[in-house]
């Protein structure tokens, strides 16, 4: 992920703006371990591009009717499947 992906520079309420969503909610998510926005040194949330991304594919996965264990595991896999993809064209580049 580039580093200006992972960047946390939106505000709680900016992110719950961003994607429609309560703030109530984003911290729930946070608790969930869902999302891990960054932290400011008193403490406020930042949320960068990337939590952003993942938010929005937590509220489509919520619409699909998943509930926020079965989300949990779909990030998961989906990381997962990331990780594996980049190992094997790292294999395929070496050979």
């Amino acid at each position: 992920m580039s580093s200006e992906r992972a960047q946390g520079v939106y505000a709680i309420s900016v992110a719950a703006d961003l994607v429609s969503m309560e703030i109530q909610n984003l911290r729930v998510y946070e608790r969930r371990g869902l999302v891990e926005p960054a932290r400011t040194p008193g403490g406020s949330r930042l949320y960068s591009r990337a939590d952003i991304e993942r938010l929005h594919r937590i509220r489509d996965l919520l619409a699909d009717g998943l509930n926020l264990a079965g989300i949990r595991r779909v990030l998961e896999l989906e990381g997962e499947v990331v990780r594996l993809r980049r190992e094997n064209a790292a294999l395929r580049r070496r050979h």
